[in-house]
């Protein structure tokens, strides 16, 4: 049979989450040869060690603007079309004249819409909403996501899989020497990587760090003076008012790192002394599983998908909870027992997370809705 896979995403250079996941779940299905003849579109031609050599069709179509709805629906009309249509991190063509499979990220604009910008909701709200309707079948990446297709879209449960996405199994415990030289960081630092907008809640984070650094009468104890805040990610929408709250502590206690490529994320996060994600809403959170498999005792949100991401492996914190969240990350930074405790079941619960089971699921999945079809 022959699968069509949208691959635009895939060849982003600053990836996020949803591109990581494009990536590395194609990567994955054509690593598991599946005996089925993929065919792979992209806007931009993907560099040559980017997938495997020989694995699949390569479609590269540019078009400057509306490439999904124009140049990829009008390949699927004229050109001789797959048997069912895989879109792994984007919207379903307005025109998709076969069986289709959606991977739906997160509806987090839904829960908290101001940390959005009005446009950017609104277009979100609409292609996911086509897209869960429109297409024959979806993926969602955790049950959080599933429970908010069926409660904010009235989609059937039926027509819904819940498949995790994988790790990068490359990120291991490393020597974070290196990284600390290069990006000038104290030999102490609790670490945020992800891109800099209101979801994150990286505003709380600030002041959680900022009052209990700065207020001499905190009712938990105070981080040695020498610990630094790292947030590492590239500033988003509406991130004005997070910089400014940033560059107002006193110097050197939050440190602005920008966009962090692979090569150093290991090293990032082993050097930190944890790693807190506060965010106020996630689908599915990669840095999560990322600063585990790093050694890195990790705090995060008891919301959406990251109880089900983190299992016992992490401390689970309130994140509208500022006092709540500034005591734990002190917590962390105080106790080493509990560190250790953090670090060795964050070992095993990465573990339960691979591409290569999310691939094998992904493609029982389209083989499903092709023989249905």
């Amino acid at each position: 049979m022959r699968i069509g896979i949208d691959a635009s995403r895939a060849t982003v250079p600053r990836r996020t989450g949803t591109e990581s996941y494009a990536r590395r779940l194609t990567q994955a299905l054509l690593e598991q040869g599946s005996g089925h003849d993929l065919i792979l579109y992209f806007r931009d031609s993907p560099a040559l060690e980017l997938f495997p050599a020989g694995g699949g069709v390569r479609r590269v179509i540019p078009f400057p603007r509306l490439w999904t709805h124009v140049r990829l629906a009008w390949e699927l009309l004229t050109q001789p079309r797959p048997d069912v249509l895989f879109i792994p991190a984007h919207v379903l063509p307005l025109i998709h004249p076969l069986p289709s499979v959606v991977t739906v990220h997160d509806l987090g604009y839904r829960h908290f819409p101001d940390a959005h910008p009005l446009m950017q909701r609104v277009y979100l709200d609409w292609s996911t909403r086509f897209s869960a309707r429109a297409a024959t079948h979806l993926i969602a990446d955790s049950e959080a996501t599933k429970n908010d297709l069926i409660r904010f879209y009235n989609i059937p449960a039926e027509k819904i899989t819940v498949i995790y996405p994988g790790r990068d199994e490359s990120l291991q415990p490393v020597d974070p020497s290196p990284i600390r030289a290069k990006y000038h960081l104290p030999e102490e630092y609790i670490l945020h990587v992800g891109t800099l907008q209101p979801r994150k809640n990286l505003l709380r984070l600030i002041e959680a760090w900022h009052s209990f650094v700065l207020r001499p009468s905190s009712s938990v104890l105070r981080p040695p003076s020498s610990v630094a805040l790292v947030l590492a990610g590239r500033p988003g929408w509406l991130s004005a008012p997070i910089l400014a709250k940033a560059r107002a502590v006193p110097a050197g206690r939050i440190r602005l790192l920008d966009y962090v490529p692979d090569e150093d994320l290991a090293g990032l996060y082993s050097g930190a002394r944890a790693f807190v994600f506060p965010s106020l809403y996630e689908g599915f959170g990669f840095p999560v599983l990322e600063a585990m498999a790093c050694g890195t005792p990790v705090i995060c949100s008891n919301t959406s998908s990251l109880p089900e991401l983190a299992g016992d492996a992490a401390l689970l914190v309130d994140p509208t909870d500022t006092e709540a969240l500034a005591a734990t990350v002190i917590r962390v930074l105080s106790e080493p027992d509990r560190r250790a405790a953090l670090i060795e079941k964050g070992f095993e619960q990465v573990k339960k997370f691979s591409w290569e089971k999310a691939a094998r699921e992904t493609m029982g999945v389209l083989e499903k809705v092709m023989r249905d079809s």
